[in-house]
C-alpha cells in the first residue's frame, strides 16, 4: 500500500513555517529570516520512499494584502487551501493562540488537518500542557503535535502523524525530485535571503531578485543578478559606501550558491530602481510572481 498525498503549511508571518519545511525535507529549500513575510512564493519539497511520498509546501505568512505583490502571496496560498490533502496549521508557541484558532477557523479547510505548535522550546512544560489541552479542546484538527523546528525537535513524531494521514496513490514526481522550482529560482532567493538579513526597516520588504544570466562552463557557473529596488536612496543603500553593501551581499550569496549548486559560482549582482514595482502586474510577472 503506497501513499501519496500534499501536505501544506499554513500559519501566520513568522510562525516557522519555512525552517519547518527545511526540517521536514531535510534540505535548506526555502529561505530564512527573522523578519516577517521573508516568504513570497508556495515553495515545494518532496520526500520520497518506498512507502510514501510527500509533497510539502511552504506558503507565504497571511495577512491583509495592501499591494498587488501582497494579492499575489495570498493567491499562493488560496491555491494551496485547494489543493491540499492534509494541512498543517503551524503557531507560535509564544503567540496569542485566540487569535491563531480564529485564522486557521477562517480558512474554511476541506482537507484533513493538524494543529502543529512550533517553538515549544521557549515555554515550561506546565506552559505547554495547558496550550495543548487548549488546542485540543479546539476540536478542529485531527492532531495537536508540538515541535522545535529549529531544534529539529518532535520533526519524526510529525512526520509519523502527516503519514498516518496520506490517502492511498502512486508518487507524483520521480523519486529523485526535491522541488519543482528551477535552480535560478533557489539562486534569486538565496541573495534575497542575504538582503533580509543584512538590512533593517523597509529595504527588503521594497526589493525583488530577478537572475539574468545563469551560464555554466567547464569550471564554474557565471550567474549575473538584479536587485530591484523602489528609490534611489534605497539603491544608494544597498550598494553602500564605494560599494561596500552590495559587495557583502555577493560574497555571503555566492558561499550558498556554490553549496546549492556544488560548484564554483561567479556573481554579479546590478542593482536597478522600478518604481511602486509591488504594484505593477507586469514587473511582477516578469520577476516572477
Amino acid at each position: 500500500m503506497h501513499k501519496a498525498g500534499f501536505v501544506n503549511i499554513f500559519g501566520k508571518a513568522n510562525a516557522g513555517k519555512s525552517t519547518l519545511m527545511n526540517a521536514l525535507v531535510g534540505e535548506k529549500l526555502a529561505i530564512v529570516s527573522p523578519k516577517v513575510q521573508t516568504t513570497r512564493h508556495r515553495i515545494t519539497g518532496v520526500v520520497t520512499t518506498p512507502e510514501y511520498q510527500i509533497v510539502f509546501s511552504d506558503t507565504p505568512g497571511i495577512i491583509d494584502p495592501r499591494y498587488r505583490l501582497h494579492e499575489k502571496m495570498m493567491g499562493a496560498v488560496k491555491s494551496a487551501l485547494e489543493d491540499a490533502d492534509v494541512a498543517m496549521l503551524l503557531m507560535d508557541a509564544k503567540d496569542n493562540l485566540e487569535e491563531n484558532l480564529e485564522l486557521f477557523g477562517s480558512l474554511k479547510l476541506k482537507a484533513r488537518s493538524i494543529l502543529v505548535i512550533n517553538k515549544s522550546d521557549l515555554l515550561l512544560k506546565e506552559e505547554l500542557d495547558v496550550l495543548v489541552k487548549k488546542c485540543e479542546e479546539w476540536g478542529k484538527a485531527e492532531k495537536v503535535v508540538v515541535i522545535s523546528a529549529m531544534q529539529k525537535k518532535g520533526i519524526p513524531a510529525l512526520l509519523e502523524t502527516v503519514v498516518a494521514m496520506l490517502p492511498e496513490s502512486d508518487p507524483f514526481y520521480p523519486e529523485d525530485t526535491l522541488t519543482d522550482k528551477s535552480t535560478r529560482f533557489f539562486v534569486a532567493e538565496i541573495i534575497r535571503e542575504k538582503i533580509f538579513h543584512l538590512f533593517d526597516e523597509e529595504i527588503p520588504y521594497h526589493t525583488a531578485v530577478i537572475v539574468t544570466q545563469y551560464q555554466e562552463k567547464n569550471t564554474l557557473i557565471k550567474i549575473s543578478a538584479e536587485i530591484i529596488v523602489t528609490r534611489e536612496t534605497q539603491k544608494a543603500i544597498i550598494l553602500g559606501d564605494k560599494g561596500a553593501s552590495i559587495k557583502k551581499i555577493g560574497t555571503l550569496a555566492r558561499q550558498d550558491i556554490e553549496k546549492f549548486v556544488g560548484q564554483k559560482v561567479f556573481l554579479e549582482l546590478f542593482v536597478k530602481v522600478r518604481s511602486k514595482w509591488r504594484d505593477n502586474d507586469i514587473y511582477l510577472r516578469e520577476y516572477g510572481y
